[in-house]
């Protein structure tokens, strides 16, 4: 890690579901994460493992940045893809 990279606070947490992700297929859960962390760590200056681990996960997936969002968009527009779990708050950033 270089002095102009930084360390995100949801580091460890991010790691682990990016680990899992890579052992996964492309669920519809598993790509409202994969979209939620490319948002998070999007023009992030550090954290460069995970950010090429999403990349490569995109590609084992088949998708490309557009493509995920647009299919996240038509998942979240169901309303049932976080049901029956406890989030309390937005976890974008």
């Amino acid at each position: 890690m270089t002095a102009q990279e930084q360390k995100h606070p949801q580091y460890k947490t991010d790691r682990k579901i990016v680990v899992n992700l890579l052992k996964q297929e492309a669920t519809d859960y598993n790509l409202a994460e994969l979209a939620r962390l490319k948002i998070r760590y999007r023009g992030f200056p550090g954290a460069k493992d995970i950010q090429n681990d999403l990349e490569k996960i995109l590609q084992i997936w088949g998708y490309t940045d557009e493509t995920l969002f647009e299919k996240t968009r038509q998942i979240h527009a169901t309303g049932q893809l976080y049901r029956g779990k406890k989030i309390d708050q937005e976890d974008w950033i």
